[in-house]
């Protein structure tokens, strides 16, 4: 059986317990962590015993599962200090996963967008940004691989691995069971091919269905951008994808986001009422 859980952000930051608090009543019992919702900042320079403790005994005391730490920064930003900086970063939370009871740290494979990491740009294809994913991703697995943690890479259109194809390749080439996949199925589909959906989605579960690591559960109006609808808001078939998450035999944590605290609840019982029996 898989298990639901929604990402820490989209809810109230107030203090690390107001947010544990508002995801604990959505009948949630999973959670994709950044560790701005417990320090206010997703990187920050050290983490203290005390607050190591706080954050693993408040996920304990609410029965939540901490099923993923958020290690994203832009693996290929132009500014080659910023990519410096950030792969330090997550070198930091890769170490204190393990103490947090995490195994699996997501990334972003990133944008040559000099301002965000999640836009398109025509930079993303070149031969040079994959040779500068490649050196990130290679380093951050032997860290990865030092402190027995997973890395979590999401197919998405606005990132340098901007397809499953791209996504199959890298793991082809890094070659490291400490890489795994990310799988959102609102994410994956070029223009033009949502009349395709089925066909689409089958081909991403062919290529990556056995090395998914976390699942995300968002939903998307048009293709070729990433999904920014809450799940079942929009066109993704979300009965296919649940089965087909459930054939490849994934029993993870299936993460609900884009969505707002208000609507967490109805979504959890949405994704829950369209999955295949005995799945969730």
């Amino acid at each position: 059986m898989a298990t639901l859980g929604l990402l820490s952000p989209e809810f109230p930051a107030v203090s690390l317990h107001v947010n544990l608090d508002a995801i604990a009543v959505t009948s949630a019992t999973g959670v994709q962590f950044d560790l701005i919702s417990a320090v206010g900042q997703s990187f920050p320079a050290e983490l203290s015993d005390h607050t190591l403790e706080a954050i693993t005994e408040g996920f304990s005391r609410r029965h939540l599962k901490l099923a993923a730490i958020s290690g994203t920064y832009n693996m290929i930003d132009p500014d080659q200090q910023a990519r410096s900086v950030g792969a330090e970063g997550l070198y930091r939370l890769i170490a204190w996963a393990p103490r947090l009871g995490a195994e699996v740290v997501t990334l972003c494979t990133g944008s040559r967008d000099p301002k965000s990491m999640w836009r398109k740009h025509p930079g993303n294809d070149s031969p040079e940004a994959w040779s500068d994913l490649l050196v990130q991703i290679e380093r951050a697995v032997k860290v990865a691989e030092e402190y027995g943690v997973t890395l979590g890479v999401e197919p998405e259109i606005g990132n340098t691995v901007n397809s499953v194809q791209k996504a199959r390749r890298l793991l082809d080439e890094v070659r490291s069971s400490r890489l795994k996949i990310v799988m959102d199925g609102a994410n994956v589909f070029q223009r033009g091919q949502l009349p395709n959906m089925r066909k689409v989605l089958e081909e991403a579960f062919d290529l990556l269905g056995s090395d998914i690591a976390l699942a995300h559960a968002k939903d998307l109006d048009k293709d070729g951008e990433a999904g920014h609808l809450a799940a079942g808001r929009g066109r993704l078939d979300y009965p296919y994808y649940l089965e087909l998450l459930r054939k490849s035999g994934f029993d993870g944590t299936i993460i609900l986001h884009a969505l707002q605290p208000a609507e967490a609840k109805d979504r959890l019982a949405f994704v829950r009422s369209v999955a295949p029996a005995g799945y969730l």
